[in-house]
């Protein structure tokens, strides 16, 4: 019930906004202002008070502080501006395996739209990183999204298809996932048959590797991934120059990816007994692998397994535990939620367990964006909001730095500079303004 009014409510927006061209369409400007109250133009940067951003062509052409005067009268100024603006945000963990991500290619700009809305540019992501899904539907949404015509206004999309799964070893909550789905899962046997599928991966489009290193089974048992095959198809990836994550389920997974040479793991590890001590943290940040805590997804799964409810709290403390330990040892956290598994799409309640873990709200935002760009050797066009970089932006409702649930209230984002989500009372002022004097820009001159 929900989900059918969250889709009826942003429908009706995306209705709304159909009184003026869609979102990615609109006769953009050239060249255009975000004001803001505040900057952040880095995580590790003294925030600019008052400032502008000046886009140009999709990039990041000036950063002015209060009061600066350096852009030509009468460039337009965006109508999402007075907010905190910080670079776009990256969700390192999403899956598009739900039922609304079928046959791409027959649903309509505006269905799309308020499918990506729901679960995705409401919370600011322009770049998200899913790992498994079918890539059928996961090209498609891509393509249509990058198309020339950009009808869709999406996030970018990395992604890596079907994950690797042990040998006759899916895990038992795929069972609640689409038949068509799980029977497609490559569970190999032999390092060549690994090879043979990962290589076929990439060849149709696939960005990273998705491997389940040890695979939750019932009755509490586990199935583990050969160690050869993990390492193969690992060093096949880095050769491909793609980024290699693993599922861990336990303390053994988080070793055998250690062994494989895994870039991050997927997940922190779920169970009240599973402490990261210093040698195992010592080994992680001697090899640089970085962490997706999801420590919002294990409430969302405890939930659902009979009899582990009353054992929640201890163990999502555990996880969050785990997170504190790791980034005090410094090492590299990447946020990601897994949602499109986990339908719960607000990711505010990451942010608030990563609080709760010890992490300020700047660590946190490097998560979101400088951390990810680094991952991805992209620092030079992605994370920060400097001149020359891509204009991947979030417009804030509040300051995250005084209240991290501020992360969550995104009242526009941009992705290379075009709008991929504007809130709906900017969309109401912007219809509102249509009426009055006939524009139809997403941005307005003042």
């Amino acid at each position: 019930m929900k989900s059918f009014v969250c889709r009826f409510w942003w429908a009706s927006v995306f209705a709304a906004a159909l009184i003026i061209p869609p979102l990615a369409v609109g006769k953009q400007p050239e060249t255009w202002v975000l004001r803001a109250s505040r900057i952040y133009t880095a995580p590790d940067a003294v925030p600019i008070e008052s400032g502008a951003v000046v886009v140009e062509r999709g990039r990041i052409k000036a950063v002015l502080p209060k009061g600066a005067t350096s852009f030509p009268k009468g460039v337009p100024v965006s109508e999402c501006s007075g907010g905190v603006v910080t670079a776009g945000f990256q969700n390192s963990h999403v899956h598009f395996i739900e039922t609304r991500w079928n046959d791409i290619d027959r649903q309509s700009a505006e269905d799309l739209s308020v499918s990506l809305t729901e679960m995705l540019t409401a919370y600011g992501f322009t770049t998200v990183v899913d790992i498994g899904s079918n890539p059928a539907n996961t090209l498609a949404l891509r393509r249509r999204i990058d198309s020339r015509q950009r009808d869709i206004p999406g996030p970018r999309i990395l992604t890596s298809g079907l994950p690797i799964f042990p040998h006759d070893g899916l895990p038992f909550y795929m069972r609640d996932l689409p038949a068509t789905f799980v029977a497609a899962m490559p569970q190999p046997a032999t390092p060549e048959a690994a090879l043979a599928q990962v290589r076929q991966g990439f060849d149709q489009g696939n960005d990273v590797l998705k491997l389940m290193v040890v695979s939750p089974q019932t009755g509490g048992r586990t199935k583990s991934m050969q160690l050869d095959i993990a390492a193969a198809t690992a060093k096949l990836a880095h050769e491909r120059k793609a980024l290699v994550f693993a599922h861990p389920t336990n303390i053994e997974g988080i070793h055998m990816a250690l062994d494989a040479g895994v870039d991050v793991l997927a997940h922190t590890t779920l169970g009240a007994d599973m402490k990261w001590d210093g040698e195992l943290l010592k080994r992680m940040t001697a090899q640089n692998i970085a962490v997706i805590p999801t420590l919002q997804l294990w409430g969302y799964e405890l939930a659902r397994v009979p009899g582990r409810a009353r054992d929640a709290l201890r163990e999502i403390d555990a996880t969050v535990e785990q997170l504190r330990a790791f980034a005090s040892a410094g090492g590299q956290v990447l946020f990601g939620t897994d949602v499109g598994y986990m339908t719960d799409y607000d990711p505010t309640p990451e942010y608030v367990l990563m609080k709760r873990a010890g992490m300020e709200p700047m660590q946190i935002l490097a998560s979101l964006t400088t951390a990810p760009a680094a991952r991805w050797n992209e620092s030079k066009r992605r994370g920060r909001i400097a001149p020359g970089m891509d204009a991947d932006l979030v417009v804030l409702e509040g300051d995250p730095g005084k209240d991290v649930r501020n992360f969550g209230k995104v009242r526009c984002a941009f992705r290379e500079g075009a709008p991929i989500f504007i809130t709906p009372v900017v969309l109401e002022k912007r219809t509102s303004a249509s009426s009055r004097d006939s524009l139809s820009s997403p941005l307005r001159g003042g």
